[in-house]
């Protein structure tokens, strides 16, 4: 069996930033994520291991550190006036890209165009932006787009993690309502992951016929890529780790193709696809 490395994958630099950020030996055992700093569960055990106290939005009166962190997925400038307010010292960890998506969000809005973020709104990156608007609305698929009626100017952003030719599709259907008149779009998907997802179009072109996607079970970005392979009809596997896989997904296959999301460390693919390798070189030969 021929196993095919993605030629982009695993953590970008908004990542890796954040994760050096709250790894710097000056924050050990004073330091408190507000969320988790990055979707990705070894990471988030690493930073345990450091003396990094992790708490959920709704739990900050549980922080005992004076110095509280901001995820890479960001944070309304709301929440982040609450926890100075609390006394906290607020270190900001958000990826340069999602800053931007803020930026142009906010820039719309003054422009005169009613905001809309293309996204999942309960994602933690589309609450922070839609928490810093008078007003917005949050469009996942076609149906939520009548939210928008009565609204003749429409500014368009999307989650930085989302599909281009999803978001395409429903800038089309936007604009195709009788009731907008002029819509702007400021496209927001970040580089990296249309890098990623551009590499999984490549590994599509090789034939591959069995894909295992790496990454945290909650991360957007690794989910889209998941999806990549599966709307080709093709076998595909999310994992977290290698214990996740199985013998049997490799029986009969010729050719598997592996990436991952931008939340995975590198130290993690590699265990990956060593574990691939022992599994293929333990099948009988055919």
């Amino acid at each position: 069996m021929k196993i095919t490395l993605a030629q982009a994958m695993g953590t970008c630099f908004g990542v890796q930033d954040a994760i050096d950020m709250a790894l710097d030996p000056a924050f050990k055992d004073r330091l408190t994520i507000v969320g988790q700093l990055v979707h990705n569960p070894q990471t988030t055990e690493r930073l345990k291991a450091n003396g990094v106290r992790i708490v959920e939005r709704d739990q900050v009166d549980q922080i005992t550190t004076e110095a509280v962190m901001i995820t890479a997925h960001g944070a309304s400038d709301g929440t982040k006036q609450m926890l100075r307010d609390k006394g906290f010292t607020v270190y900001d960890a958000t990826c340069p890209l999602v800053i931007r998506l803020h930026k142009l969000a906010r820039f719309l809005e003054r422009e005169g165009y009613f905001p809309v973020v293309i996204g999942e709104a309960s994602h933690v990156e589309v609450r922070g932006v839609v928490g810093n608007l008078r007003s917005a609305v949050v469009v996942h698929d076609e149906a939520d787009i009548d939210q928008l009626q009565g609204h003749r100017r429409i500014g368009v952003v999307s989650q930085t993690t989302n599909r281009p030719e999803m978001v395409q599709r429903l800038l089309a259907a936007i604009r195709a309502k009788p009731w907008v008149e002029d819509m702007r779009f400021c496209d927001t998907i970040c580089q990296p992951v249309k890098e990623r997802q551009q590499a999984i179009e490549v590994l599509l072109g090789q034939d591959i016929d069995l894909g295992i996607v790496i990454g945290g079970r909650n991360s957007a970005n690794t989910r889209k890529l998941q999806e990549l392979i599966a709307d080709r009809g093709i076998e595909v596997h999310h994992i977290e780790d290698p214990e996740h896989l199985e013998d049997a997904w490799f029986v009969g296959k010729k050719h598997v193709g592996i990436t991952a999301g931008t939340s995975t460390p590198q130290d993690v693919i590699e265990a990956v696809h060593a574990r691939v390798r022992a599994i293929i070189a333990a099948q009988p030969a055919a």
